[in-house]
This record gives structure tokens, C-alpha cells and sequence, in this order.
């Protein structure tokens, strides 16, 4: 018997370096402990339990289903489930056990809805009431952190442009709290983003319909009014956010014409936004969702999903297909920058 070691001492004529650090990935082949330990140490070695993070995307135009990608792995997008109603203009916020989708309009004349609704990561299927906001309303927006998620602003019955942020604490069901106020009330889709600490909204239009270009922030464990963080580099609105824990990145939108630009902001440190880079096309009414590394942008329009390297500045890269081209839909994430 040959005592030959290959690549990686592992003991086969083609070895397979582990592919990450998630319980689906392959590290096919015979390792010395000593590797396995040295991969385990950087945070490479495939760990039974710690799963690969998922997106998905909720709703829109016509459309009461669920897609779900794996972050880490460019494809298009699966079957998850649907939300309990069909509605567009929704918003999402995750934490890493669930999803949960708040607002929206339920089209053919039904009008803004109050309806919140939750799925579980770990398990494909429906979407369960959670509860209601504490308006009804749609053209709004969320995110949030392991403990709370934020609806901000939106359109209401009324209908009126409003101001409110509303939260939940995503463990628990039950109806949405009164959180605090914008100082500029907001619809048409603004982006949301978050870090662990803080969550950001930049963009949307406000009551006499002119674009907006700043971004408000709160603490996310204490309720109460938004303060200024900064200026995106154009009012837009329609747009889409997501974030690792230090990097807020809004995409997309509109200006008067459908834009392609990525903007980033570090959402520890209040200041204007900076250009990231291009989608790969221009797009709105658009999904965003985000892993610690990753983020990505779906549909607005179209079913194209794009992805960029969050710690890096550049074009965004085509990651797959939506299952049905759609806008007006919402995004979140088991492992986004709020976790």
C-alpha cells in the first residue's frame, strides 16, 4: 500500500477541499485531525448544524410566493412556500430563525392590508399569521435585528403618506408596537437596512411627491424617533437595501429614470452614501436580502437576481432567476447584517 499523501494529505487521487463552513458542504476525502482542526480554525470546515444562509423573497405584483436561494451559491431560485395573501409593495425583516412579511396592497381594488406573516428558515412550506401592524399600509419598508424587526412609513387608507415605524419582536406573534416617527414621511418603496444595533431608511417619495435623498436611522433596542445619518447620492425612490454588519449597501430605484446604481454607506458612522457600483441592469420596485459577505438584488420589473461582495466596491454579477419575473416584492435573510 502507498504511503503517497496528496493535496491536503488526503488520501484519494482527486481530493475535494472543503467548500465552506456550512453543513451541506463537501470536504470529500480522508483528513488528518490536525486538518480538520486547522480548517475548523479559519472557519472553513463543513459543521453539522450551522446551515448554509438562505434569502428569500416574498410577494409582489400578483404574485403570493415565496423563492429561496442559498446565498453562498449562485442559482436560480426555488419553491419556499407562499404568504398567506397575494400582495405587492410588502416589506420583510428576518431573524435568523424566521422570515416575516408585513403590509402590502392586495391589488384588484382591495387596497393597503395590515397583515404580518412568518415562515421559518429551517422549513419550507406556507407562511402563518403573525399578526397586524398597527396601520394598514403598503409602499413601506423593513429590517431589523435578531430581536426586533421595523416596518417604516408606507402609504394608508387615508390615503396618506406617514411616518410611522412600527416593530415586532420577531420570536414572539403577535401585533406591531408603536415604535417612534420618520421626520419626513416616506412611500414608494424606500430602502431599509440594518446592522445589530442601528436601521437605516434612505430614499422614497414624500407627501407632495417629490424624491427624497436622505437616510434617517434608529437604535433598534431603544423606540423612538429617527435621526439624520446622511444623504444618498440621488433622490430616488423605489429602491431596495440590505447590509453585512458594518456596510449598508441601496440599490437600484428610480431618479425620473430607472437607475443601476449601488450605493453604500458604513452604518456605524453617520455621513452620506458613496457609489458602490452597477446592477446589472437598471431596475426598481425591487428585493434585496444579504448574507455577513454577500448581497443581493431580485426582480423590480424582471426576474433577474444579481449579487455583490459587500466588503468590495464593483459591479454586481448575475446570480440566477427569479421563478417569475415580478416587482414590488420583498427580500430578508437568515444571516443578514442585523444577526
Amino acid at each position: 500500500m502507498s504511503d503517497k499523501r496528496y493535496l491536503g494529505n488526503i488520501i484519494t487521487p482527486n481530493p475535494t477541499a472543503p467548500a465552506g463552513p456550512f453543513q451541506g458542504d463537501a470536504a470529500s476525502g480522508v483528513w488528518s485531525l490536525e486538518e480538520a482542526f486547522t480548517y475548523t480554525k479559519a472557519g472553513l470546515w463543513p459543521t453539522a448544524g450551522n446551515a448554509a444562509p438562505i434569502g428569500l423573497f416574498g410577494g409582489g405584483v400578483t404574485v403570493n410566493t415565496i423563492d429561496k436561494i442559498v446565498i453562498a451559491s449562485a442559482a436560480n431560485a426555488t419553491d419556499f412556500g407562499d404568504l398567506t395573501t397575494a400582495r405587492f409593495g410588502l416589506a420583510a425583516t428576518a431573524s435568523s430563525v424566521r422570515g416575516v412579511w408585513g403590509g402590502g396592497d392586495l391589488g384588484g381594488g382591495g387596497g393597503p392590508t395590515n397583515v404580518i406573516d412568518y415562515v421559518t428558515f429551517s422549513s419550507a412550506g406556507n407562511a402563518t399569521d403573525f399578526g397586524d401592524l398597527t396601520q394598514n399600509r403598503r409602499n413601506l419598508t423593513g429590517t431589523g435585528n435578531h430581536v426586533r424587526g421595523i416596518f417604516f412609513a408606507g402609504i394608508n387608507d387615508s390615503p396618506s403618506v406617514t411616518n410611522i415605524i412600527d416593530y415586532i419582536t420577531v420570536a414572539s406573534t403577535g401585533n406591531a408596537t408603536d415604535f417612534g416617527d420618520l421626520s419626513t414621511a416616506r412611500t414608494n418603496v424606500p430602502g431599509a437596512l440594518a446592522s445589530s444595533t442601528r436601521a437605516l431608511v434612505g430614499g422614497g417619495e414624500d407627501s407632495g411627491g417629490s424624491r427624497i435623498n436622505s437616510i434617517e436611522f434608529v437604535t433598534i433596542a431603544s423606540a423612538g424617533n429617527a435621526s439624520s445619518f446622511g444623504d444618498l447620492t440621488a433622490s430616488k425612490d423605489e429602491l431596495a437595501g440590505c447590509a453585512s454588519e458594518t456596510r449598508g449597501l441601496f440599490g437600484g430605484g428610480t431618479t425620473g429614470s430607472v437607475t443601476n446604481v449601488i450605493e453604500y454607506v458604513t452604518i456605524a458612522s453617520a455621513g452620506n452614501a458613496t457609489d458602490f457600483g452597477d446592477l446589472t441592469v437598471a431596475r426598481r420596485k425591487l428585493g434585496a436580502c444579504a448574507s455577513s459577505t454577500r448581497g443581493v438584488f431580485a426582480g423590480g420589473q424582471n426576474n433577474i437576481i444579481d449579487f455583490v461582495t459587500i466588503a468590495s466596491t464593483g459591479n454586481a454579477t448575475d446570480f440566477g432567476d427569479l421563478q417569475t419575473s415580478t416587482s414590488d416584492l420583498a427580500g430578508c435573510s437568515s444571516a443578514h447584517g442585523g444577526l
